[in-house]
């Protein structure tokens, strides 16, 4: 039984990977997060894109995710707040200036910036985007078994929850490296104008989703 369990393990990640490097709505907020607030803000950002896969996974392995999928108006209200959402932050991105990388103006960004705050930006952002829900669907019903227990499949959630944090921290970690922020400090004014152009754009494309 072990052996089916590390088997459906290892063909959700090998499908997963692909999923977490592949740029999108995530990624950009993460590379904003990092070069214009800071280490610690866009470290806590990607754990609330990783906390809010494990919420995906969570009600989609409770039944909820089906219900979601087959119901055309509660897909729209999720799929309507999220594009909102993602314009929302495009815009935010646009009025945005140009940011200095010293050491005062990065404390006073993570002043203005709260933990949560941070946090809550990843959150919501991957928890109102309605495609995660089709994507865990598809992938679990085609990959696990329906015998597997729901806790293993959970278990899995975990598993890819986890790389997906470490992945953002990773991309964090080096954006925010003295070099890397010091060779951005110019180009801020141009970063957060191509990122809300970004959020804008994945916004609309999320607005124009459908159920299937």
């Amino acid at each position: 039984m072990m052996h089916q369990y590390l088997v459906e393990l290892s063909a959700l990640m090998a499908i997963f990977a692909f999923v977490i490097i592949a740029p999108g709505a995530d990624t950009a907020m993460v590379i904003r997060q990092a070069l214009v607030h800071g280490r610690r803000s866009s470290v806590l950002t990607s754990l609330g894109i990783g906390t809010s896969l494990l919420f995906h996974v969570g009600y989609t392995i409770l039944g909820l995710g089906l219900i979601i999928s087959q119901s055309v108006l509660m897909f729209n209200v999720i799929k309507w707040l999220g594009a909102a959402y993602l314009i929302y932050l495009g815009i935010q991105s646009f009025r945005t200036g140009k940011v200095e990388f010293s050491v005062r103006a990065e404390a006073s960004d993570k002043a203005v910036q709260g933990m949560m705050k941070a946090f809550s930006l990843g959150f919501l952002a991957n928890a109102l985007n309605p495609k995660p829900v089709l994507f865990f669907l598809s992938v679990f019903s085609t990959v696990v078994s329906v015998e597997t227990p729901s806790a293993v499949k959970l278990g899995y959630g975990a598993v890819m929850a986890s790389c997906l944090i470490a992945w953002f921290v990773s991309v964090s970690l080096f954006l925010t490296m003295p070099a890397m922020r010091a060779g951005f400090e110019k180009a801020s004014k141009w970063i957060n104008r191509a990122s809300g152009a970004v959020f804008i754009v994945f916004g609309l494309k999320l607005a124009t989703e459908r159920a299937g």
